[in-house]
């Protein structure tokens, strides 16, 4: 497998969705914060040597009406629902997200790396998804960071297998709490998680960038959670 490309911009990524993958889930919330690589290679820390968000940040959360149902488990973590978002007049994901998205990230020096905590089995599949379900794409040299491996990897590498390691746990809430003795705050959010998600990979900063420079994955070799039953729709 050839070498990613080196990233310049970070695109901390999270979803908030119907249900799980086994129920074909559509996306209801979706933010993203773009921080250039030189805020990560030197964090801002705090009084106390904690990390601190980038003063150069740009986020963009949109929530949207899906048309799958939500399961109730789903809606109980979330907070959100298919009568609040209908309630609000939020139209689903459309082109406009599409446009919106693609505005967005284009706005950044690339090659951008996207980075979601379990990426690789949720949020990078259904962001596909639903881009296929529309005909669209992301731009060609966009690579992909799953921090749940990755940290599990590091550990594993630091402490040589022993069985602490084997214990620890890896979700979230786990890792804040570890690296930052708090709970995270306004979690199953999706700006919340990414907010949760960019502390912790401040916290490891150096590590991370080493790793996506040597194991990030294309978004070209990211495939769809499933087809959508209606086929791609061309509305992007």
């Amino acid at each position: 497998m050839s070498k990613p490309p080196r990233a310049e911009t970070f695109v901390f990524l999270d979803l908030e969705a119907t249900g799980l993958p086994n129920t074909d889930p559509e996306i209801a919330e979706i933010s993203l914060f773009a921080v250039h690589r030189s805020c990560l290679e030197n964090p801002e820390r705090g009084e106390s040597g904690t990390p601190m968000l980038p003063r150069v940040l740009d986020k963009l959360t949109l929530c949207m009406s899906p048309q799958q149902p939500f399961t109730a488990k789903a809606s109980e973590i979330t907070g959100l629902s298919s009568e609040g978002l209908a309630r609000c007049r939020k139209a689903g994901f459309d082109s406009a997200v599409v446009r919106t998205l693609q505005a967005f990230l284009s706005r950044q020096e690339g090659p951008i790396c996207l980075v979601a905590h379990n990426g690789f089995d949720y949020d990078f599949p259904l962001l596909c998804t639903e881009l296929q379900r529309l005909g669209a794409h992301l731009p060609q040299d966009t690579i992909c960071l799953d921090t749940l491996p990755a940290l599990r990897g590091l550990d594993r590498a630091h402490s040589h297998g022993t069985r602490a390691q084997g214990r620890k746990g890896y979700s979230l809430g786990s890792l804040f709490h570890r690296y930052f003795q708090a709970e995270p705050s306004a979690a199953h959010s999706a700006e919340g998680d990414v907010h949760t998600l960019l502390l912790i990979f401040l916290h490891r900063a150096a590590e991370l960038l080493a790793w996506a420079d040597e194991q990030a994955r294309s978004w070209a070799h990211i495939e769809p959670m499933y087809v959508p039953p209606d086929g791609p729709r061309s509305e992007a």
